[in-house]
């Protein structure tokens, strides 16, 4: 035999072969493994020159997956001389690279938390060297068969790897954490410039574990657009410009958000206050806010016969400047006049998708105030009188009817033959207080309400250059204003309704 430990492989198979020499009579040979006799072995004898003793050899072939590290296996020898028999043993050695087995704890664990990885090897020859290393960068700081560390969200993607050596050769095996994290950003949305009708679409990408929620929202809305990482916008208007959002929730985590814009080519959008004010004979100006992608090629006032882009003529400026929200153009007149307040202002802007007019109006500053006023100190008297005047009617008009019953009841049997004359004059003189009344109520609010100047609004076309058209555009009123003209429209129709009231005597 070759030895007592017979180092194999892992892998390889094994072949043992075992001699009985000079033996007289000859010898026989058997295999015996764990006490048990193991079969399948060849055998070949050998006669000596002398003729009478016998060598004899057995060669036992053993398959790799039969194979455990550490057995013994024994070759036993006998013949009539030693009916015991003598025998002799080999141990098998199986050497191997390292089986490694790679652990991390605890997990799911959350961001910025620690965790320890262990990394447990069986080798044969013993391991000589263990090698950390994440996402194919090596790990100096880690040596040993455990790794501790804090995780981020790279250690769900990124794997940390043990790598195991003994002289046979290296093992190398990686696992990634069940890291939980808030949403981060895998595709930056971009802003979006399109043309008016276009459609616009938004691509925002997130990861989070656990599973996370994407939300897409315009800014000031709670109006939900999308849950998806795609935005799609069919036919855009200039109304759906502005800033969207793209908000990414893992619950119980965290969420994040990224906000685009979108720009909408069309023709400007003008947003004035329509009626400015100013102080007569003092500087007054008058603004036009103007919304325009691309911005406006031209912008125009006009007023009366006048036609205005920039610089000054007379008493009149324009000025204009460009904001992060819009255009800015302003009217500016130098010692206001009467007249200016009488004056319809024209705002215009142009650029090549079309154009937009604003009417503007300059009003004196205080005068609201003051009419304001003086209609409620006006109307305060003005509702009691009428109060007054009706109450004494109505309590008049039930005095009389109360006189004409009581003698009309006294006198109807003494006045049988005259009741239709008495009665005529009864009903006469009732109709004639029902019409004082009346006319007293009527000539009393006709006298004393005051009402405010019609005012009408004329569409035509300013043309102060041959390469300018103003459009002077009628818009209707706001409600305020058709509520201040309806009770000189009332007053009217009562002067025109009733000019007198008179009852005329008579017989029935």
């Amino acid at each position: 035999m070759g030895g007592p430990i017979i180092s194999l492989r892992a892998g390889d198979p094994l072949n043992l072969t075992c001699h009985a020499d000079n033996a007289k009579p000859a010898a026989s040979i058997i295999w015996m493994r764990r006490g048990e006799v193991i079969n399948g072995a060849t055998y070949s004898k050998t006669l000596l020159r002398d003729g009478k003793r016998e060598s004899i050899m057995s060669t036992l072939f053993i398959a790799p997956s039969d194979i455990e590290n550490g057995e013994s296996i024994v070759c036993r020898a006998t013949n009539k001389a030693i009916p015991s028999g003598k025998e002799t043993s080999v141990t098998i050695d199986i050497q191997h690279p390292p089986l490694v087995n790679l652990s991390v704890e605890p997990q799911p664990v959350l961001e910025d938390n620690t965790v320890k990885f262990h990394c447990s090897a069986k080798a044969n020859p013993a391991v000589t060297q263990y090698r950390w290393a994440k996402k194919g960068q090596v790990i100096k700081e880690a040596s040993g068969d455990f790794y501790e560390t804090i995780v981020d969200h790279t250690f769900f993607f990124e794997p940390v790897s043990c790598e195991v050596t003994n002289a046979l050769g290296s093992t190398n095996i990686s696992r990634t954490v069940d890291v939980y994290f808030g949403p981060r950003m895998a595709t930056e949305p971009q802003s979006l410039l399109v043309d008016l009708g276009s459609d616009a679409v938004f691509n925002c990408a997130w990861t989070g574990n656990p599973s996370l929620t994407i939300v897409w929202m315009k800014r000031g809305s709670g109006v939900v657009l999308s849950n998806e990482n795609k935005l799609i916008l069919k036919s855009v208007r200039q109304e759906d410009a502005g800033k969207y959002v793209c908000r990414a929730v893992v619950p119980r985590v965290g969420a994040g958000e990224r906000e685009v814009t979108l720009t909408v080519n069309g023709p400007p959008i003008i947003s004035s206050t329509q009626t400015q004010h100013a102080l007569h004979g003092q500087k007054g100006q008058i603004k036009c806010f103007i919304r325009s992608t691309p911005p406006p090629d031209r912008i125009a006032w006009s007023w009366k016969e006048n036609v205005l882009e920039s610089g000054t003529s007379g008493r009149y400026t324009v000025e204009t400047v460009s904001t992060d929200e819009g255009v800015i153009s302003t009217l500016t007149i130098s010692n206001i006049v009467r007249a200016d307040f009488q004056t319809i202002y024209n705002c215009t802007a142009w650029n090549s998708f079309g154009s937009d007019t604003e009417i503007i109006r300059l009003k004196e500053q205080g005068t609201e105030m003051k009419s304001g006023a003086g209609i409620q100190a006006e109307s305060v008297p003005m509702a009691v009188i009428i109060g007054v005047a009706v109450g004494a009617g109505v309590a008049f008009l039930v005095l009389m009817a109360t006189i004409v019953a009581f003698c009309c009841a006294r006198s109807q049997r003494r006045m049988r033959a005259s009741r239709g004359v008495f009665h005529g004059t009864c009903a006469f003189w009732s109709l004639a207080a029902v019409g004082i009344q009346v006319k007293m109520a009527l000539e009393t609010q006709v006298e004393e309400e005051k009402g405010e100047e019609v005012r009408h609004y004329l569409k035509g076309v300013v043309s102060a250059k041959n390469d300018i058209r103003v459009e002077i555009v009628h818009k209707e009123p706001a409600s305020g204003r058709e509520a201040e003209e309806h009770p000189t429209i009332k007053q009217l129709m009562v002067r025109n309704s009733f000019p007198s009231l008179r009852i005329a005597p008579g017989r029935v």
